[in-house]
């Protein structure tokens, strides 16, 4: 259920850094957020959410005791058991295979940020506050890796240039205003580049308000690792 607006934005911190699990859990607390708790491994964790229900998980990927994918299976496990809770995961690298496997089932409340490249503060903190509300935040360059790599039959390959960049635009969850800011385009323009995406890519018209991001996020499912 996303935050309503006026409730605080519930959260938990989880990185085995302590520095940058204080210092995410600071900012976000210093820009209204309630920390529910900060965690430096994953032990326990979806039990400890379950009877929290946060709204808002923030999880590096790889954690104790391998520092490979245990920070990426909770995050999985949270987005199959606790569809109430939004998940950004912050990562040093684009792990094209683990962002798929994120993504791919479902478009609201997921966020895949590279902590390198969050040089905007204000941006990160607008990035939490859109997953509580049941957006997306996808950092441009995991949107740029996902979408080069295309195989055969590929819907992407019908798009246009222009378009593509439009649909990146739309994986980081910019509205149409946005985009056609970034771009330097109308709004109006940019209407009809949407439009096209959701033809060329078999979208039929539904009510699913995140079907914007659906027409990302149903092909990252055909992109192979």
């Amino acid at each position: 259920m996303p935050v309503r607006d006026g409730d605080a934005p519930r959260v938990v911190v989880v990185d085995d850094s302590a520095l940058l699990r204080e210092g995410v859990a600071r900012l976000l607390a210093d820009a209204g957020f309630v920390i529910v708790s900060t965690h430096a491994d994953t032990q326990g964790l979806l039990a400890h959410l379950t009877g929290t229900r946060p709204d808002l998980l923030v999880i590096d990927i790889r954690m104790p005791p391998t520092h490979t994918t245990e920070g990426l299976q909770a995050a999985l496990a949270v987005r199959r058991d606790l569809p109430g809770t939004a998940v950004l995961v912050l990562s040093q690298h684009v792990e094209t295979r683990l962002a798929v496997d994120l993504i791919a089932d479902r478009s609201d409340g997921v966020g895949y940020l590279l902590k390198d490249r969050i040089a905007d503060l204000s941006e990160f903190i607008e990035a939490a506050h859109r997953l509580c509300r049941g957006g997306s935040a996808i950092d441009p360059h995991v949107v740029s890796r996902l979408l080069g790599r295309e195989r055969r039959n590929n819907p992407l390959t019908r798009l246009t240039e222009r378009e593509r960049e439009v649909l990146a635009h739309m994986a980081e969850g910019r509205s149409n205003q946005a985009i056609a800011t970034a771009l330097t385009l109308t709004e109006r323009t940019v209407e009809a580049h949407v439009r096209n995406l959701f033809t060329k890519l078999d979208l039929a018209p539904e009510a699913d308000d995140h079907r914007r991001v659906r027409a990302v996020l149903l092909h990252l499912q055909s992109i192979d690792a």
